[in-house]
């Protein structure tokens, strides 16, 4: 009897390590810190603060992601979230004057950068959407455009859309055009040129073409196209604009909007299937995205291949197999 009490136990012991190595959870690579912060905005269904994207970011800064059935769509999507008005963060338009990666642009960038999103539409090293820094225009939106009308190539004057803050840092979008040879001469309208490539060509803005223009009082602005919300509406302005970019398909995407409490939200979405399964949003999809994200203005920046959303040194989306596209311009916000 005593003999076998030995045996007994240790065949307890070994019987209770088996089972607590079958129950136990799998092992993470780090620990995990629960989400206790409140977000910045309201979050719609699918969406959540993101810990391994968030952390070490200041406060009042936020990610959020998604990954889920969005309308109908299998859909990942990104979201780097922060207050207009914290003094501690810049907002950074940048022009390269050769198109690099929006990861070689964060590499080059002296200081600490919290997030890096591509810019607007570009041929080459040539961009075709508005940079403005610290009061200066460093290049325009795009000031004339060729269409075909009646058969003939013919010149039109759009008016397309762009983001700005002012010196408070409080955001503000419109469509807009540089008059004159002073790129400093920006006009924003409540209203895009009424253009379509149906008709004649409209006038070539003026301070008084299309009504209701004034300076715009911006000191740091990117351009993009097309406007896709404007006064808590979607209104997505491709026509006007004159831009194409496959609108109605489902592509990568990219934009930037605010809402009324003056949150500036960078989105990136997923897609052209380069991660399988992901094939992207179409421009009136990502307009109720960020309308559901509680944006009241909005605008779309270049996607496409040039989609890509940078956040603490770390790659979000994927829209080329090679990983990033150069680009000539980028957004980046960072520490001031």
């Amino acid at each position: 009897m005593f003999r076998t009490l030995p045996l007994l136990v240790m065949l307890f012991v070994l019987t209770s390590c088996e089972k607590k190595d079958t129950t136990a959870p799998a092992p993470t690579p780090r620990p995990v810190t629960p989400v206790t912060t409140t977000p910045l905005i309201t979050l719609p269904a699918g969406w959540k603060i993101n810990p391994s994207y968030s952390n070490g970011l200041p406060a009042g800064v936020q990610v959020y992601t998604f990954d889920s059935i969005y309308l109908g769509k299998q859909t990942r999507a990104f979201c780097f979230a922060f207050e207009s008005t914290n003094t501690s963060l810049e907002f950074k338009p940048v022009l390269s004057a050769t198109a690099k990666t929006p990861s070689n642009f964060v590499l080059g960038e002296p200081g600490t950068v919290y997030a890096c999103i591509n810019g607007g539409f570009f041929g080459g090293n040539q961009s075709y959407s508005l940079v403005r820094v610290n009061n200066t225009t460093q290049v325009a939106n795009i000031r004339a455009v060729n269409r075909t009308f009646n058969g003939t190539s013919t010149p039109y004057y759009p008016t397309r859309a762009a983001f700005g803050v002012n010196a408070a840092g409080v955001p503000s979008v419109a469509w807009v055009y540089s008059i004159g040879t002073n790129l400093d001469s920006l006009i924003a309208y409540p209203n895009p040129s009424p253009n379509t490539t149906a008709a004649t060509p409209q006038p070539q803005p003026t301070s008084s073409f299309p009504a209701g223009g004034s300076l715009w009082n911006v000191s740091s602005a990117i351009g993009g196209s097309p406007m896709l919300l404007y006064n808590n509406q979607i209104r997505i302005t491709d026509t006007e604009e004159l831009i194409d970019i496959n609108n109605t398909s489902s592509r990568p995407r990219s934009a930037m909007g605010y809402t009324d409490k003056g949150v500036i939200l960078l989105l990136a979405i997923q897609g052209d299937n380069i991660i399988s399964g992901y094939a992207g949003l179409n421009l009136q999809e990502l307009a109720t995205m960020l309308k559901d994200l509680g944006c009241s203005h909005a605008m779309n920046l270049d996607g496409g291949g040039s989609s890509a959303l940078i956040i603490n040194g770390t790659s979000t989306v994927r829209s080329v197999s090679t990983g990033e596209r150069a680009v000539p311009t980028v957004l980046m916000i960072k520490k001031r």
